[in-house]
Formats: structure tokens, C-alpha cells, sequence
């Protein structure tokens, strides 16, 4: 007679067995009978992550480039304050202006950002490790002792690390944006223990299609004959050959992320690989706080300039619907798509899961927004404002041209020559300057309009477990645009431009006084031009 039993231990009870499963047969005689004992380990942190996204990351080693981007930065708040038993974060950072990559670091920390992780857990600050690299370079510009270190120890990629400028020279481009992801790919194809590469996109890669879907498109190029030609042509040849470059892509940032999404779907092959493509990324929603923004892109620089007064015409469509997602939105996506990734199994020849980190356009109409714009600015108005806000939008280009001379550098000149009189510094003509050029290097994006796809984003928040939907959910059902735009702009004042929220009953004060002087200047002009125009009909 044979008798068999069973045994299941969790990896909490078992302190014999180290291995992840294990299944041990004991045969022995027992008063003539064979006893056959059967012990299976069943690793119970597995069966725990796929329940809950904290306890995936616990003892994990994530590697993070673009630690001192917007996005880098709430990155590594948000993992380490919502999932706080991470063991490690190595970041890439680089020595710049003469400062220290620790020095970079603490620096950035200090930030307000910061604030509600520094509350709650201060001691996961020393599970940031920065490495000394540069992305523009070769091999991420890491040395031998830290490329080893990282295969060996880390177990997360998240590249987040880009250069944002449209107007880059496209070797500088490839060597950031494309060069750096196949770098990241052979990194971690030395890496050991690699269960998740997660590769922050745009959405805007593939502007050839009107509607977007969460797929992988054919590249433009050849991402390899790109990267051979930035290393070994000269850079003036370079930028001749640009605009044939790019073929139908408006600039080389776009272009250069259209190749890095190529270098991904290549080396998805054998890595477990997704690729996020964020739309335009603004303030944050709610988390950690509401409105935190640290640069002036996208929307945020079109706000800034119309309160203050400087910016009075923009070639936009006014019909268009720009698509802005809320940074800790795409943080949270980044965090589960890892967790997602993670419990699947790669197999060979898999395409890369895609995830498109978009939102519902139809609450960032261009003219609704400059309408609420306007009220908000006049409720929470900015310092140093030179005139009343208000801003013109066209998309034709040359009304655009006659209304910039007429709005923006003739009153700028007349404001500059004031100032030098005073024996001041003019500055205003060298803003519109670059007013002038930055709107000719975005019009692309705000004149026109694009639809995305998002089955995949969807499905992978209906995956987030129902106790962790509260830290982790994204969901753009329950988004409170109003709240939005209010907290935006009190995130500029807070933590863009440095200013005073106490202060807000003088500037309305200010601001009243500037419409009544606007509004008296403007009537005076005008009766002196009708004046002028009955003098020179009936006189």
C-alpha cells in the first residue's frame, strides 16, 4: 500500500529550502509500506505581487535615468513614498556647472516636492544612489566597476532620460535619445536578474497617422545607420542633411524618440520590455501635491506669458483640442505597467506592450482654456504683470508675422528704450525673440490635432488591485478639471515663479488699476486717431 502526503509550506515557513519552488521526494520503508512525502515551497512574495503593487517592489534594484527631469523627479517621490520597501534606486546623474552628482542631488531634494516623503519616511532618502554618467554618451558614460555593479545588482529599468529640446542638432539628438536606449538595451542584456525595461516615449512619434494606436510603427530610419552617421559624419553635414532627416517629423526630438521606440521593439526580442508614450505632461493632479510644475513647457509657458502681460498673439488653431496628462498620472502608470510587466513571462520574439499615457482632449479646447485662463490669472493674478492679459490666437502665418511686429516688438522696443534711459538692462525685445522662435517650433503640436488610442492604458488600470486603486489609480473618469486649471496656476506662482500667495489681495488691486490705465490709454488712442482721420477728411 502506498501512502502519499502533501506538504505546502510558504517561503515564510520554510528555512530549509532557498530556492524559489522545490519539490523533494523522501522514499523509505515503513513496516512494509513506501511513504512518499511530497514538499512543495511556494514563494510567497510571488503569489503577494500580483495582489499588491508595494509588495512587487519590495526588495527590488531600480535603475533611473532622467533622475533630474520633471518627470524623474516625481518618479522618485512617488516609489519611494508608495512603495517604501524598494531596496534600491540608482540614479544616472552627471557633474554639471562644477557641481557634484551628490551635491545635484541634495539639491534637488530639498525641493517642496520632497516635503510629504520627508514627513512620512525620511530614512528611504538613502536608498537613492547616484552613479556618475552622462546619456549623450557613449555606454551612458558609466564606468567598467558601475556598468558591472548595475548587471549585477538591478533588477528595474525605467529610462526616462531625454533631451526635450525641438531644436537640437540631430546628432546631439541621436546620441541623447537613440544612442542612450540601445545602451540601456545592451545594459540589460548583461543584467541577471532583469524582470521589467520600461522606456518613456511620446506620443507624438508618429505624426504620419491621425489616430495613434498602442502599437509599434515601422521607424523612420534605420535606427543603427543613424547612429553610425552621428558618430562618424561631421556635425555641420549633419545638420544639412537634417530636413531630409526627418522626413515628415517636425523636429529631431520627435525623430530621435521615433528610433529609441525602434531600438525597443528590436530588443524586446529577448528583453521584457514596454514602452509609455505621454502626451503633453503638466502640473500634477493631487500627488504629491497639487500643481507642482518646475519648467515652463507646453501649456505652462502660454499661461506665464499671457498673466505677465508679455505675450499677446499665439499661432494656434483656437478650435483644437491640446492633449495634457498630469505628471503624477504618467508616474503611476510607469509604476504599475513595471508591476504588469513584471509578472508576465517574456517570451522570445514578443513585441513590446505599449501604453499610451493620454487624456480626454475634449476639456483642453484651446479657447476654452484661454477663456478660463483668463478669469484664473485675474483671480490669482502674477507679480511684475506689464499690461492686461490677453492673448490672440490665429493660425495663419502671416497675420500672425504683421500682429507679432505690431503686438510684441514695436511696443517691446519703445518698453526696452524707456528701460535704458533709466540706465537699466533692456531685456524685453531679447524675450519676444525667443517667444517668436519657440512658437514657430511648437506650432506644429498646437495647430493641429491628433487622436490616440488607449485599449492598453484602460486595460491596465482595471489590472490595479481594488486596495491599491487609491494610491495608484489614474482614472480620468473621476478628473476635476476645474480643480486642474485653478491648481496650475497656483503651482506656477508656488513653485515656478517663487511668488507670494499672501500677496494676492495687493496684486488684484494692481491688476484693477493696470484695466482702468489699459482701458483709458486704449480710449484715448482711439479718439485720437478718429481725431486724426476727421481732421484729414473734412478739414
Amino acid at each position: 500500500m502506498a501512502l502519499m502526503l502533501i506538504t505546502v509550506l510558504t517561503e515564510e515557513d520554510n528555512n530549509i529550502f532557498e530556492c524559489t519552488c522545490t519539490y523533494f521526494w523522501l522514499l523509505f520503508d515503513y513496516c512494509g509500506h513506501i511513504v512518499v512525502i511530497i514538499l512543495i515551497t511556494v514563494d510567497k512574495i510571488t503569489m503577494d505581487s500580483a495582489d499588491s503593487i508595494p509588495k512587487f517592489y519590495a526588495g527590488q534594484s531600480i535603475f533611473l535615468t532622467g533622475a533630474t527631469g520633471f518627470l524623474g523627479r516625481v518618479y522618485m517621490e512617488k516609489i519611494l513614498r508608495s512603495c517604501s520597501d524598494v531596496r534600491e534606486v540608482f540614479i544616472l546623474m552627471r557633474s554639471k556647472k562644477g557641481i557634484g552628482i551628490n551635491e545635484r542631488l541634495e539639491k534637488i531634494l530639498n525641493l517642496p516636492l520632497y516635503d510629504k516623503l520627508r514627513e512620512e519616511q525620511p530614512f528611504n532618502f538613502t536608498k537613492l544612489i547616484p552613479i556618475s554618467g552622462d546619456a549623450s554618451k557613449e555606454n551612458l558614460g558609466l564606468s567598467a566597476t558601475d556598468w558591472q555593479m548595475l548587471a549585477e545588482r538591478v533588477t528595474i529599468i525605467i529610462h526616462a532620460s531625454a533631451s526635450m529640446k525641438f531644436n537640437d542638432s540631430l546628432k546631439y539628438a541621436i546620441f541623447t535619445n537613440t544612442r542612450s536606449t540601445r545602451d540601456i538595451c545592451i545594459l540589460a542584456q548583461n543584467m541577471k536578474n532583469l524582470i521589467a525595461l520600461v522606456y518613456v516615449s511620446t506620443a507624438y512619434t508618429h505624426l504620419n497617422h491621425s489616430v495613434i494606436e498602442e502599437k509599434i510603427y515601422p521607424a523612420v530610419a534605420d535606427w543603427r545607420k543613424m547612429i553610425e552617421v552621428a558618430e562618424k559624419m561631421d556635425e555641420h553635414v549633419i545638420n544639412v542633411c537634417t530636413a531630409k532627416c526627418l522626413d515628415f517629423l517636425p523636429n529631431t526630438y520627435v525623430f530621435s524618440k521615433n528610433l529609441a521606440e525602434a531600438v525597443i521593439a528590436e530588443y524586446s526580442s529577448s528583453l521584457p520590455c514596454a514602452i509609455i508614450r505621454p502626451s503633453i505632461v503638466q502640473n500634477t493632479y493631487d500627488d504629491p501635491v497639487p500643481g507642482w510644475i518646475d519648467n515652463f513647457n507646453g501649456i505652462i509657458g502660454i499661461i506665464v506669458g499671457t498673466g505677465k502681460g508679455v505675450l499677446r498673439v499665439l499661432q494656434t488653431n483656437e478650435h483644437i483640442c491640446l492633449n495634457v496628462i498630469p505628471v503624477d498620472f504618467v508616474i503611476k502608470c510607469i509604476i504599475v505597467t513595471t508591476w504588469q510587466l513584471g509578472l508576465s513571462i517574456c517570451t522570445p520574439g514578443s513585441a513590446p506592450l505599449v501604453i499610451h499615457c493620454t487624456s480626454d482632449q475634449r476639456h483642453f479646447l484651446m479657447e476654452k482654456t484661454r477663456k478660463i485662463g483668463y478669469q484664473l490669472v485675474k483671480e490669482i493674478p502674477f507679480e511684475n504683470t506689464i499690461w492686461t492679459p490677453n492673448i490672440i490666437f490665429t493660425d495663419n502665418g502671416t497675420l500672425y508675422y504683421i500682429l507679432t511686429i505690431l503686438l510684441h516688438i514695436l511696443p517691446a522696443m519703445l518698453i526696452d528704450l524707456i528701460i535704458i534711459l533709466t540706465k537699466h538692462q533692456p531685456m524685453l525685445i531679447r524675450l519676444q525673440s525667443k517667444i517668436y522662435v519657440t512658437n514657430n517650433t511648437v506650432k506644429h503640436f498646437i495647430c493641429n490635432e491628433w487622436q490616440f488610442k488607449i485599449i492598453n492604458w484602460l486595460k491596465l488600470h482595471n489590472s490595479i488591485p481594488l486596495k491599491d486603486r487609491e494610491t495608484f489609480s489614474y482614472d480620468m473618469n473621476v478628473f476635476d478639471f476645474a480643480k486642474y486649471y485653478r491648481n496650475c496656476v497656483i503651482g506656477i506662482k508656488l513653485y515656478l515663479l517663487n511668488e507670494d500667495m499672501n500677496r494676492i489681495d495687493e496684486l488684484r488691486a494692481r491688476r484693477k488699476r493696470m484695466d482702468l490705465f489699459v482701458v483709458t490709454l486704449k480710449t484715448i488712442i482711439v479718439t485720437a486717431a478718429l481725431w486724426l482721420m476727421y481732421k484729414w477728411i473734412y478739414v
